[in-house]
């Protein structure tokens, strides 16, 4: 052993400490290996696809996801400015030398002791995501810069020790946990094997082959396309990744870990499946219902949650899948220019997502000095009063024979949110909550009026699917029952009238 260290308790209701012990690399390997041979689950993916998500996520359907890091103190571009400040054919490149001089001079590693966090203040983001009605929250625990944000034995480069000097990781789990909002943590470590790789351009690039550095080890690409097939990452990276996702596992607990991209990549698939073998059978031990989500097909379909980038599936699919997409247009995390959407695009997100049996993880990226910008705390406090109202169409619910109905087609796919969708009274979208049906306008009809054409009055001979019987129709706005009646073109509500901007929600209870 190396060693102990004084931590914040995440476990704990209070301020007490807990002495941890300090692992080496090999010594979290070892508890992997453990952990895999006496538990429920086998590192094969015959065995990880037995998996079942917890209730817990198909109940919440809703998530905060935090991008706070380094990256947030030049806030220009987007979170990637730590890769695209030394690439020469990049705009970040001549900013950087504009505003902060010659790399050789000012590197990435120059804006830590900048990242002070003199701001941050957990109990505040815990009332803030409380108050968004989320029921999950995920910090980044290391984006693809390497720079841990909480306190860590395998690498002197992480919060604890540098830049703010907290455990931010531990902290916010605190706070979370008082509040009960299910704690979950990312790991974007896999991109790290190449992402500081045109550092190696400067005259400081030694510093990418020394295994101490933040920079190593950068392994080079001709560009970023060839990054799906070259280079593999080496065994002692693939080690040094297990470890570090143990080392998160083992210190906080989290119900949900999140794994970026390139995970996928062929070298990383034993390791994936060694992690989650370790995982769920911690899990099982701890007696947590962990929820693991992945991208581009990495996992074995059915040994954990699909998360789709930015984007969604066009109709209901009969799996959990998440989402993860930013209120931020341009960057996950904070930028000085950033382009946020409002509010009324984000519920209509929510609503789409969870009418196709999905969970929407939404990012915030508060600034360098902790604090949370006004257009996203706007954003978080608007839905929570949604949801606040609304909130029995969306935790819990399960999809409906039809995700929903309208004249604007949603396309398959990641990264689909540049512009922000223009919907109208025709676009509906239905949810189930035991023994009701919701239907969900995402754009408001000002005189009240609308038209469900899924539950137009049943003709067998035109195909019809829905044959149940409407006995009375409510809106979750005032909770006040309004008129209807069914014929050929539709179930047609006399609702109220309103010119608020955010998707309305009728409760229809059948015989």
């Amino acid at each position: 052993m190396m060693g102990l260290y004084v931590m914040l308790n995440p476990h704990l209701q209070d301020d007490r400490v807990l002495m941890m012990e300090v692992k080496t690399e090999k010594e979290y390997l070892d508890i992997v290996a453990r952990v895999i041979d006496q538990g429920p689950y086998d590192d094969t993916w015959e065995s990880l696809t037995a998996y079942e998500v917890p209730e817990w996520f198909r109940e919440a359907r809703f998530g905060i996801f935090i991008h706070w890091g380094v990256y947030s103190v030049p806030a220009y571009s987007n979170e990637w400015y730590p890769r695209e400040m030394y690439d020469s054919s990049s705009h970040v490149f001549h900013h950087h030398l504009k505003t902060y001089g010659a790399h050789k001079d000012f590197g990435y590693i120059d804006f830590i002791p900048m990242f002070r966090g003199e701001h941050f203040d957990p109990e505040a983001w815990g009332d803030l995501i409380a108050a968004s009605g989320a029921r999950y929250a995920v910090p980044v625990a290391e984006h693809h810069d390497g720079f841990q944000m909480y306190r860590s034995s395998l690498s002197r480069w992480n919060a604890c020790e540098m830049g703010p000097q907290r455990d931010v990781v531990g902290e916010l789990f605190m706070s979370f946990r008082k509040r009960g909002i299910i704690t979950g943590l990312s790991s974007h470590r896999a991109e790290h094997w190449f992402f500081m790789e045109y550092a190696r351009a400067v005259e400081s690039g030694a510093d990418c082959d020394n295994p101490d550095s933040l920079y190593f080890p950068s392994y080079r690409v001709d560009d970023i396309e060839s990054v799906c097939t070259h280079p593999q990452p080496d065994e002692a990276y693939l080690q040094s990744w297990l470890a570090r996702c143990a080392e998160l596992v083992e210190t906080y607990h989290p119900s949900l870990v999140y794994f970026d991209w390139w995970i996928e990549q062929e070298d990383f698939k034993p390791y994936l499946r060694k992690f989650l073998a370790y995982y769920y059978n911690r899990a099982f031990e701890w007696g947590i219902a962990s929820v693991v989500t992945y991208k581009h097909d990495a996992a074995a379909f059915g040994s954990a949650v699909i998360d789709i980038e930015r984007g969604q599936f066009a109709d209901v699919r009969p799996f959990l899948w998440q989402t993860c997409t930013a209120i931020g247009r341009k960057s996950w995390g904070y930028i000085h220019d950033n382009e946020y959407k409002d509010s009324e695009e984000i519920l209509q997100n929510l609503v789409d997502v969870v009418s196709k049996n999905g969970s929407l993880l939404l990012n915030i990226g508060p600034k360098s000095d902790g604090t949370i910008t006004e257009e996203e705390s706007s954003v978080l406090l608007d839905t929570g009063r949604w949801l606040a109202r609304n909130g029995e169409a969306i935790y819990g619910a399960r999809p409906w024979h039809f995700s929903g109905e309208g004249e604007r087609k949603v396309v398959s796919g990641a990264f689909s949110d540049k512009q922000k969708p223009v919907y109208t009274e025709r676009d509906i979208r239905y949810t189930i909550h035991r023994d009701k049906l919701y239907a969900i306008v995402l754009k408001r009809n000002r005189n009240g009026r609308y038209s469900l054409w899924h539950l137009r009055k049943a003709d067998p001979k035109s195909g019809t699917v829905f044959f149940g019987i409407v006995r009375k129709v409510e809106c979750l706005d005032d909770g006040k029952e309004y008129p209807f009646f069914s014929d050929a073109d539709g179930l047609h509500i006399a609702g109220p009238g309103s010119t608020d901007p955010f998707p309305i929600t009728f409760r229809i209870t059948l015989a």
